[in-house]
């Protein structure tokens, strides 16, 4: 019995023509995969969630129903910070690029973007206050809030590129990409 979908002779169907998942533009992603200091920071707040899990579980069983909602309350708290900062990051779509934090989300459309460009300034070490030297990819827009100073939208020091150059150079070469794609000036 010949097994045709392991071998690299079979007929390839072309009827099926659709589009690919990221061949729509207007949806929102990422360019770049989250880096491993972000991922293992999350990764270890899901296990303090399980082990918090763990404990609402031996509450309810022992004590009272509100001392267990409390703490099922807290491991809840901790899985969606641990998803929040999965999320973090720049996102781009055919509408414009989005920088999104923990917190707060800034979206500036492609329009209002005269430029996006890498320059060599002091960076945030992991987005605490001590600064090195590094890369940042920065974004100038026009209109209303012009003149405000952004943040960088990536650095060669957070969380997704700390000792991955490479990951940062393609990370900014889509972005600017897209920008000098979609940008009307």
């Amino acid at each position: 019995m010949p097994l045709t979908f392991l071998t690299a002779d079979r007929a390839f169907d072309t009827a099926d023509d659709v589009a690919l998942p990221y061949d729509d533009r207007d949806r929102w992603r990422r360019p770049y995969r989250p880096g491993p200091w972000r991922v293992g920071a999350s990764a270890l707040m899901l296990l303090l969630a399980s082990f918090v899990l763990f404990a609402a579980v031996a509450i309810a069983a022992t004590g009272t129903a509100a001392s267990a909602g409390a703490v099922f309350a807290v491991a809840l708290i901790v899985i969606g910070c641990a998803l929040r900062l999965l999320r973090m990051g720049v996102w781009v779509s055919a509408r414009g690029v989005r920088q999104v934090g923990f917190l707060v989300s800034r979206t500036v459309p492609w329009e209002q973007v005269v430029e996006v460009r890498t320059v060599q300034q002091p960076v945030r070490w992991l987005g605490l206050p001590r600064t090195v030297q590094g890369q940042a990819l920065v974004l100038q827009r026009r209109g209303r809030g012009a003149g405000e100073a952004l943040p960088p939208l990536l650095t060669s020091h957070n969380a997704d590129f700390l000792a991955r150059s490479d990951g940062f150079d393609r990370a900014a070469d889509a972005v600017e990409a897209w920008g000098a794609e979609y940008r009307i000036g």
